[in-house]
């Protein structure tokens, strides 16, 4: 890895995190435990920070502490570029989960102009929240801290929508962070899928980015939605850069 191919991941790091912020951050020997409750795991994860870390030991114990006061299971997020973690959390029985990819590319590469169908907000409103728990498994405790999520969100920042007989039928947010945006929550309506409706909505994220003077993007997709990576790629993000999966301590040991 090159010095501005590592620059470039932990500036995706940081955006990303900056993108879903958490309730609750408190930084424990080079990694940054995130607490906001509820099931969504991104804010309720110890992250690697760039720099020096601490012995993987002795952050193990100190995020085990932090969890265990507040009453949830103890989760890793664990990037391939400080993956250091993986063989103290093999010896303590933590579980794998999942596997998220990063994708990237500058922001003259996609394949986008304006679209005047595509809704395009500074804030979410009460209808685009709405048809985001419609089309995911929220539950009113993971309703109500996505909602508080979003409201913690700095700088410039786009909520997109596309409507089908009247209600939005895909939807998707943005954050720009240092000249990166960082696509989130992106959603199509069962009823409404295979219609280029996501692709139209990601578009639009896009062309407000561009036109905000953000010089690249960045997004994260789950490794084995093969229907989402295609549609990235058609998209323009060319370009896979880092993965990341989790560690959970289970259930038989907390």
């Amino acid at each position: 890895m090159t010095a501005s191919d590592d620059d470039l991941n932990w500036h995706i790091e940081q955006a990303c995190r900056e993108g879903w912020p958490a309730a609750v951050e408190t930084v424990a020997d080079g990694w940054l435990l995130r607490r906001s409750g509820g099931r969504i795991r991104r804010t309720n994860s110890v992250n690697p920070l760039r720099g020096k870390r601490g012995a993987p030991d002795r952050v193990l114990a100190a995020a085990e502490a932090f969890y265990a006061g507040h009453g949830q299971t103890p989760l890793f997020r664990i990037p391939d570029i400080a993956a250091e973690m993986d063989a103290v959390l093999d010896r303590h029985g933590y579980d794998v989960e999942g596997g998220t990819i990063h994708l990237f590319a500058g922001i003259e590469e996609f394949k986008v102009s304006r679209d005047v169908e595509v809704v395009i907000s500074a804030l979410p409103s009460k209808k685009w929240f709405d048809a985001r728990f419609r089309m995911g498994a929220y539950d009113d405790t993971d309703r109500r801290i996505f909602c508080e999520m979003t409201g913690l969100i700095v700088g410039d920042r786009a909520f997109a929508s596309y409507e089908r007989d009247s209600e939005i039928a895909a939807l998707a947010y943005g954050v720009i962070r240092n000249g990166l945006l960082v696509v989130e929550s992106v959603e199509t309506d069962g009823r409404f899928r295979q219609q280029g409706l996501g692709r139209r909505t990601v578009g639009g994220l896009i062309d407000w980015a561009r036109r905000a003077g953000a010089s690249a993007a960045c997004l994260q997709v789950v490794a084995d939605n093969t229907p989402a990576r295609a549609l990235y790629a058609s998209l323009g993000f060319n370009r896979e850069l880092y993965r990341y999966h989790y560690r959970r301590k289970p259930h038989e040991s907390r």
